[in-house]
């Protein structure tokens, strides 16, 4: 895994959790973070090659998450300022850090991720 990548989101979130959903649903979430008012989206990790996204969220996140189809990762802090140690190799920015805010807020992440499932059954049962 390149960490270099992460490492970039030091300054931005340090030892920020890591909400891992599958790419639909997180392109999905992301369109609806960034149309809704007073939201926002933090970085956000794309692996191509497992088909996920990966949302960076406050620390301890990962101990209250628990919504369906996702996982939220506790990241490594045993470093002062740790990057995050995520679990999907080779990961991209979708989001850069310095494009965006800090990181997503868990409550807002929740509820897109929870529409943006909604839009998707709705579109699968149109075909």
């Amino acid at each position: 895994m390149e960490t270099s990548r992460i490492s970039d989101a030091r300054g931005t979130c340090d030892a920020c959790d890591v909400v891992i959903v599958p790419t639909r649903q997180g392109l999905e979430a992301v369109d609806i973070l960034r149309r809704g008012a007073g939201e926002a989206v933090g970085p956000v990790l794309h692996d191509d090659g497992r088909g996920t996204l990966g949302f960076l969220v406050p620390p301890g996140t990962a101990a209250a998450w628990d919504v369906p189809g996702s996982t939220c990762t506790e990241t490594d802090r045993r470093d002062p300022a740790p990057a995050p140690r995520l679990p999907v190799p080779g990961p991209g920015w979708l989001l850069p850090p310095e494009e965006t805010d800090p990181a997503t807020d868990p409550a807002d992440l929740r509820a897109a991720l929870g529409e943006a499932a909604r839009l998707i059954a709705a579109a699968d049962n149109c075909r």
